[in-house]
C-alpha cells in the first residue's frame, strides 16, 4: 500500500504538471482541459472551478455507467478532482515567468507533445494504483474495461464526446475557440494508445485491479 500510495502520489503531481504544460505552450490542450478553457472564457468562471463542476458532472456519470452506486468510486473521484483541477492551475501559474508561448514553434510542439506523453504516463500509473482517480480518467476506464473489452484507445475516445460537443457549442456561440491545436488532436487520437503501452512498460509491476465487474 506504501509503494502504490508513492506511485500515485508522483502519477498525480506528473498530470497536472503535464497538463499545464500543455497549456502553457499554446500548442493545443488535452480535451478536457481545452473544452474546460473554452467554457471557462464563455461563462466567465474562473477556470479551477470550471473543471471542478466538469468533475462533478463526470462523476454522476460514471455512477449511471456504472448501474448502481459505488460510494468508493464516487467518492473518491470528489477527492482527486477539487486538489488537481487547481494543481493544474497552480503549475500553469508556475510556467508563466518562463514564457512559453514566446519560444519558437518548433520548440512548443516538441513541449507539447512531451506533455501528452507525461499526462499519458500519469494517467496509466495512478489507474493501476486502483486507488483513486480523477473522474475524466474513470470515465474511459469504464469505457474500456466495461463495455468495450479493454481497448484503451476506444475507451478514450469515446470518453472525449461529451468535452468535445461542448467545445463546438462554445464555437457557434462565441465564433472562436481556444487551447485547441495539434497536441488536442494527438490526444483525441493517440492518448488512449500511449495509455495502453505505458500499461505495459512504465512500472510493469502495476496491475490493473477492476473495482467493477466487467
Amino acid at each position: 500500500m506504501k509503494r502504490r500510495l508513492g506511485y500515485l502520489t508522483f502519477a498525480i503531481i506528473l498530470d497536472a504538471a503535464a497538463n499545464a504544460l500543455m497549456i502553457s505552450s499554446n500548442m493545443g490542450s488535452a480535451v478536457w482541459m481545452a473544452s474546460g478553457v473554452n467554457i471557462s472564457s464563455l461563462i466567465h468562471v474562473p477556470y479551477g472551478t470550471t473543471l471542478f463542476v466538469y468533475a462533478v458532472l463526470v462523476t454522476i456519470t460514471n455512477q449511471i455507467l456504472l448501474g448502481k452506486f459505488d460510494g468508493h468510486i464516487f467518492i473518491s473521484n470528489l477527492l482527486f478532482a477539487l486538489p488537481f483541477s487547481y494543481l493544474v492551475g497552480f503549475f500553469t501559474y508556475l510556467y508563466g515567468p518562463l514564457e512559453l508561448p514566446q519560444l519558437n514553434v518548433i520548440l512548443r510542439i516538441i513541449l507539447d507533445i512531451l506533455g501528452l506523453i507525461g499526462v499519458s504516463v500519469g494517467t496509466s500509473i495512478y489507474q493501476r494504483c486502483n486507488l483513486i482517480q480523477h473522474p475524466n480518467d474513470e470515465l474511459a476506464y469504464l469505457l474500456r474495461f466495461k463495455y468495450l473489452h479493454g481497448s484503451a484507445g476506444w475507451g478514450q475516445l469515446l470518453s472525449y464526446t461529451p468535452p468535445i460537443v461542448i467545445m463546438i457549442i462554445c464555437f457557434v456561440i462565441t465564433g472562436n475557440i481556444q487551447s485547441v491545436g495539434l497536441g488536442t488532436i494527438l490526444a483525441v487520437f493517440i492518448q488512449g494508445v500511449i495509455i495502453g503501452w505505458s500499461d505495459k512498460i512504465v512500472v510493469p509491476s502495476l496491475k490493473h485491479h477492476l473495482r467493477f465487474n466487467e
